[in-house]
């Protein structure tokens, strides 16, 4: 019986020292269970992912060298871990290290280059396939992330051409809502395609926009999930890997012979296929490997958990100790605040309370009492002074023009200027709460609230605001039941509502999703029964706010389709649809 062990890692992009240290904590770990191979994520060495770090030659040869003194180190246990392998060129790689060597290296076939990848600008892609090969007890092949996508892929080739038992998959598969089941039907149709186990290692942890949410498994040749880790928390997990009930399936089912025999003329599997000799037997088993409970999170948990790992991870991984928020009363700074003090805790945020004239009593309520049930430090600073002094100074100039949206945005980039003071003054991290839905129409204002060093909602959708505040609420009560019942508002003008300017979110948010995530036309999205109106105003705003977006902090992608590197359109762009070419 062999022992597998899947070592779901945190790391940290160029950190190799670090990376290092925790490779090997993990494989201690493993041996403590009597593992006889443990799998580690995709690029564990380097971290995920490193873009243009990955043209610098010392970055490479730090990568290499870290990799020698991890192969010191490994005895008496396989351990496969992601690096890059520099031969002649770039490749994203495996390698399979037993008693201080490097027995085998596999290359990525398949690099994937859409959403937020973009492999292949650096590396180029593997062209073997491999099998390790322990005695015959065991035959094990190796994937990368994108080669288990695809169902002629590697593990394909090396279950029905290989004869595998088993099959390794190392990843950095980021998150998004919904993916972890995407994954799981994935994995279970290829191992029960395959015949064989599949033992699926992903990463975890925070890396600029992107969050990895872990949730590694490992399946039976029956598609049935028998191992899984948790989701957005480092973890080790173990399977005992029964050879013999691969052989006894592949006996009853005939699709691998007849796949085989039909694939011989027309694939040169021969030269594709390597067949690695590894030195290795199986312990003997005394310690049993933990019992652990298969469970999801629902759509709303996992969202927060991805928030919360992602505001942890940039705000500690970038060197920053304590983070500032402006809260105003409404649902997004509530809910931005909520986000920080669970992941940094309460000591760790302070928040700054801004009124003006316009803001309401309520608000000013409910930000001071979201301020006592968090139990952080905040401080209220009046802008209407340094308000009356613009209007002032630039009455003159204005010519007698009535209030516009210039008046309004002036009282957002003053509460702006506040914020970035106390970051530079005591070096706390500014934390934007704009949400997808504003971010998408251009609702905020440059140099005011899209002033800051990270945006926690940016991908967040205000529908969904509104879901995770009030899930958040049912695991204790923190959010104000008012913040959650008022009208959204900006609050810059007397009685102002965000429907003055906005189609209602309930419409706007399904537009937004249709328009940007699915990239549907002006006419389809109406032939859904979307008003004509609401659907002709939103798009507009979407199209010509692209220059704000690409001038706004980095936050966490939720959504399968994120603003930024997912969706990359350009500023400068007449393909439109009552569209005006103004910039505010």
């Amino acid at each position: 019986m062999w022992r597998i062990a899947l070592a779901q890692i945190n790391t940290e992009v160029g950190n190799f020292e670090g990376n290092l240290k925790k490779i090997l904590d993990f494989v201690e770990k493993a041996k403590d269970y009597q593992a006889d191979i443990v799998i580690f994520p995709e690029m564990a060495i380097t971290g995920y992912p490193p873009e243009d770090l990955l043209l610098r030659a010392d970055f490479i040869k730090e990568n290499l060298k870290s990799m020698e003194n991890l192969v010191s180190k490994i005895k008496d246990i396989v351990a496969i871990v992601g690096f890059i392998d520099k031969r002649g060129d770039l490749y994203n790689s495996a390698a399979v290290i037993l008693n201080g060597e490097i027995v085998a290296v596999y290359h990525k076939n398949y690099l994937p280059n859409y959403g937020v990848f973009d492999e292949q600008r650096y590396f180029s892609e593997g062209e073997d396939i491999i099998i390790l090969n322990f005695g015959d007890s065991l035959r094990m092949g190796i994937t990368i992330c994108e080669d288990i996508w695809l169902p002629a892929g590697p593990s394909f080739v090396e279950s029905v051409f290989g004869y595998a038992h088993l099959i390794s998959v190392l990843n950095a598969s980021p998150f998004h809502k919904g993916k972890s089941h995407l994954r799981y039907n994935l994995l279970s149709t290829r191992a029960f395609e395959n015949l064989s186990y599949i033992a699926y290692c992903n990463l975890i942890g925070g890396q600029d926009e992107l969050v990895f949410d872990g949730n590694s498994m490992i399946f039976n040749p029956n598609g049935e999930i028998i191992a899984k880790a948790k989701a957005f928390e480092e973890d080790i997990i173990f399977a005992d890997i029964d050879t013999d009930e691969v052989f006894r399936a592949r006996l009853h089912d005939i699709r691998h012979r007849i796949e085989r025999e039909k694939l011989k003329r027309s694939f040169d599997f021969q030269s594709k296929l390597k067949v690695i000799k590894v030195n290795l037997k199986p312990k003997d088993k005394t310690v049993e490997i933990p019992k652990v409970k298969i469970e999801w999170l629902n759509e709303a948990e996992e969202v927060y958990k991805a928030l919360i790992l992602g505001v942890r991870d940039y705000t500690r991984k970038n060197g920053f100790q304590k983070v500032v928020i402006g809260i105003s009363g409404g649902i997004d700074s509530a809910l931005t605040s909520v986000i920080a003090v669970d992941a940094l805790g309460k000591e760790n945020v302070i928040g700054l309370i801004m009124p003006s004239r316009f803001t309401s009593k309520e608000s000013l309520e409910d930000a001071w009492q979201l301020v006592k049930n968090l139990g952080i430090k905040a401080y209220e600073i009046s802008i209407e002074e340094v308000f009356k002094a613009y209007l002032n100074t630039l009455e003159k100039y204005f010519g007698g023009r009535g209030w516009d949206t210039t008046e309004e945005n002036i009282q957002a980039r003053i509460r702006g200027n506040f914020l970035m003071a106390f970051s530079n003054k005591f070096g706390w991290l500014v934390l934007t709460t704009g949400n997808k839905s504003e971010m998408a129409v251009g609702y905020s204002t440059l140099y005011g609230d899209l002033a800051g060093g990270f945006a926690v909602l940016k991908d967040v959708p205000k529908t969904l605001v509104y879901k995770l505040a009030e899930w958040r609420n049912k695991q204790s009560f923190v959010i104000p039941e008012r913040i959650l019942k008022k009208p959204p508002s900006a609050e810059l003008k007397k009685d102002q509502k965000d429907e003055d300017t906005l189609p209602p979110y309930s419409i706007l948010d399904p537009i937004l999703h249709l328009y940007v995530e699915e990239d549907a036309s002006p006419d389809e999205i109406i032939s859904l029964g979307y008003p004509e109106e609401y659907v002709a105003k939103t798009i507009n705003m979407i199209d010509r706010s692209e220059y704000k977006r690409r001038q706004a902090p980095p936050g966490i992608k939720i959504t399968p389709r994120a603003f930024g590197k997912d969706r990359r359109y350009p500023i400068t762009n007449k393909f439109r649809r009552n569209s005006k070419n103004e910039q505010g």
